[in-house]
C-alpha cells in the first residue's frame, strides 16, 4: 500500500513493532493518534483472513470505536486484496441482553468482530481478543480475567491504551509488568517517540503537505498547546495526578531489621589535604575495625549484590550489600555510608569490601558525574560483575515498580533505622517516574545532608539481582611489593580468620586479597 508521497513501508517502526510481536498477552502505552489501533487493525484482518488464522474479538468502550476498527480491517482487507464478505451489523445474545456487534467475515471461516465492553461477551469464545483504551472500560480487572482464558486454546491478548491516572487499573497493570509481576510484553509509545519515527513526516505525506522541521516543531508545539494541562498524559504517557510518596511508611518498615548494621565513616574537610599514606592508613585502620568482622558472618554459598549511590559533598556515598537467604529473602549485609570521603579513599573502602566478598557477586553502580570515576575503576578491576548506571528517566521508569514489589512481596531486608526511612519516603512521583526530586534533601540522624542515599543504593542492589554472578578473569600487570611485615599478615589472619597475601601496588594503592587497597 503506498501513501501519497511517502515511499517505503505503510507503517513506522513503532507500529511495526507492535504488529511483529509475538508474545501471547502484549500491552502498549500510547500518545493519542499514533496509529496503534490502525496498525492493529493490519494484523488482525491478515490473522482472520489466514486458514491458520483465529477468530479476532475487539473491545473499544464505545460504539463509534466499534465501528472505525471494522472500517480499518475492511479498509486493510481490500489493500490486501482479502477473500472478505462485507461488514455487516449482527445480534450477539448474550445472557438476557441482546448485543449489538459488527464483523467481517473472511473465505477461512475467521471473523473479526467489534463488540461491546462486557466480559461475559467472551463467554465461550475462542481467538484473539483486542482491547482497545483499556484504561477507560469500566470493568478492566473483568475483562482481563475473561480474555485470558482465551490463552488455554492458543488465543493472544492485545491491550492498549491512553493513560487514564495513576490510580487507575491500567496504570497498574504496567506497573506490574515493570516490577515482573506479569510476564507480558510491555511497549511504550509517546508522542515524541512517534514524531522521531516519523509520525509527521507521513501526515504530510498523506494531507499532500511539504515537510520541514520547522513545521514539525510548531505542529508539535501546537499539539502541546491544544492539550494544556493534559497533555502530559495524552500525548507524553504520564498518568495524571501522580504525587506523594511512592512508598508509605507502613511498607518500608516491614522490611527493616534492627540486626543489621550501618557502618558510618565521616571526613572534615582537612583530611583530603593530609598526606597519601596516612589517607590511606586512617581508612585502612577504619575498614579493619568496621567492615573486616563482618566478612566471617556471610555466607559464602549464598550469591550477593552490591549496589552503590555516589556523592563526594553534600549528600553521602551509600554502598548496600544484599545476600540471598535460603527462604529466598534478600537481607543486607551491612549498609556503609562514606560522608565528605576524598575519592582516593571511597576508593580504598570499596576495594576493601569488594575484595573480601565470597562465592558469587555483582554489583551495580551509579555512573553521573564524578560518581563515573569510581564505577570505571570498580569495572576495570572487577570487569562485568560491576554495571555502572546512568540513573535515566528511563532506568526510573524501569526499575523502581520492580523495586517497590520487592517491598511489597516482603523480598528484601534492610537496616531499621529513621535514615533509611526517611531515604526511601523521598522517593516521589515525579511525571509519572519514582524518583528523588532535585532539590529534595532531607537532615539525617547525624546533622548530615541525606538526598535519598539509601533508598538509591538499595534501588542499585535489587537492579543487581537481575544481573550475572560469578567470578572473573583478569591478569594484573603491576608489581608485587610488600608494604608490611609477615608478622602483621600473620596477626591479622588470626583476628579476622582470614588469609592475608602479598600486596600488589596497583594505581598507588595496595591491592590484593588480605589488604584490598
Amino acid at each position: 500500500m503506498k501513501v501519497r508521497g511517502q515511499s517505503g513501508p505503510v507503517l513506522l517502526p513503532y507500529q511495526q513493532a507492535w504488529v511483529a510481536d509475538p508474545a501471547p498477552v502484549k500491552v502498549i502505552e500510547k500518545s493519542r493518534r499514533v496509529g496503534i489501533s490502525w496498525a492493529e487493525a493490519a494484523d488482525d484482518a491478515l490473522l482472520a483472513a489466514s486458514a491458520k488464522g483465529m477468530d479476532v474479538w475487539y473491545l473499544g468502550y464505545n460504539k463509534e470505536m466499534a465501528l472505525e476498527f471494522i472500517s480499518d480491517c475492511a479498509m486493510w482487507s481490500t489493500h490486501y486484496q482479502l477473500a472478505a464478505g462485507a461488514c455487516e451489523e449482527c445480534v450477539i445474545e448474550d445472557e438476557d441482553k441482546a448485543i449489538l456487534a459488527y464483523r467481517i467475515t473472511y473465505a477461512s471461516g475467521h471473523r473479526v468482530t467489534a463488540l461491546s465492553s462486557r466480559p461475559s461477551n467472551l463467554r465461550g469464545k475462542g481467538g484473539k481478543v483486542v482491547i482497545d483504551e483499556a484504561a477507560f472500560h469500566p470493568d478492566l480487572p473483568g475483562l482481563l480475567k475473561a480474555a485470558l482464558a482465551l490463552l488455554m486454546w492458543g488465543g493472544r491478548v492485545a491491550v492498549i491504551s491512553t493513560h487514564n491516572g495513576d490510580e487507575n487499573p491500567f496504570n497498574e497493570l504496567i506497573t506490574e509488568i515493570r516490577a515482573g509481576k506479569k510476564p507480558y510484553s510491555l511497549h511504550r509509545v509517546t508522542l515524541d517517540d512517534a514524531l522521531a519515527q516519523g509520525l509527521y513526516r507521513r501526515i504530510c505525506a498523506t494531507l499532500g503537505r511539504t515537510w520541514t522541521a520547522e513545521a514539525e516543531s510548531a505542529w508539535r508545539a501546537d499539539l502541546v498547546d491544544a492539550y494544556g494541562d493534559d497533555a502530559a498524559e495524552e500525548l507524553f504517557v504520564i498518568p495524571s495526578r501522580g504525587s506523594g510518596a511512592y512508598l508509605n511508611r507502613a511498607l518500608v518498615e516491614s522490611c527493616l531489621e534492627p540486626e543489621i548494621p550501618i557502618l558510618r565513616w565521616r571526613c572534615e574537610d582537612e583530611f583530603a589535604l593530609q598526606p597519601e599514606l596516612l589517607r590511606q592508613a586512617e581508612a585502612e585502620a577504619w575498614c579493619l575495625e568496621q567492615i573486616a568482622p563482618r566478612i566471617p558472618k556471610i555466607d559464602p554459598h549464598q550469591p550477593l549484590v552490591m549496589g552503590e549511590d555516589f556523592a563526594r559533598s553534600g549528600d553521602l556515598t551509600a554502598i548496600l550489600v544484599l545476600q540471598r537467604q535460603v527462604d529466598l529473602i534478600w537481607r543486607a549485609i551491612a549498609l556503609v555510608e562514606l560522608r565528605n570521603v576524598p575519592f582516593r579513599q571511597q576508593e580504598q573502602v570499596l576495594f576493601f569490601l569488594l575484595d573480601r566478598l565470597p562465592g558469587r557477586w555483582s554489583g551495580a553502580m551509579d555512573a553521573r558525574g564524578n560518581g563515573q570515576y569510581l564505577a570505571e575503576v570498580a569495572q576495570q578491576r572487577y570487569g562485568t560483575r560491576i554495571q555502572p548506571v546512568m540513573l535515566s528517566p528511563e532506568w526510573y521508569r524501569e526499575q523502581m515498580p520492580r523495586y517497590k514489589a520487592a517491598f511489597e512481596d516482603r523480598a528484601l531486608r534492610l537496616p531499621r533505622h529513621s535514615d533509611v526511612v526517611d531515604d526511601h519516603r523521598a522517593l516521589k512521583l515525579d511525571k509519572g517516574i519514582a524518583k528523588v526530586p532535585d532539590g529534595a534533601h532531607t537532615q539525617g540522624a547525624d546533622g548530615g545532608q541525606r538526598h535519598g542515599d539509601s533508598a538509591i543504593a538499595g534501588a542499585l542492589a535489587w537492579f543487581a539481582t537481575g544481573l550475572e554472578w560469578g567470578p572473573v578473569e583478569y591478569t594484573s600487570a603491576a608489581r608485587s611489593v610488600w608494604r608490611g611485615s609477615r608478622e602483621d599478615d600473620d596477626a591479622f589472619n588470626r583476628r579476622h580468620g582470614e588469609t592475608r597475601e602479598p600486596a600488589m601496588v596497583f594505581g598507588g594503592f595496595r591491592t590484593g586479597a588480605g589488604c584490598g587497597w
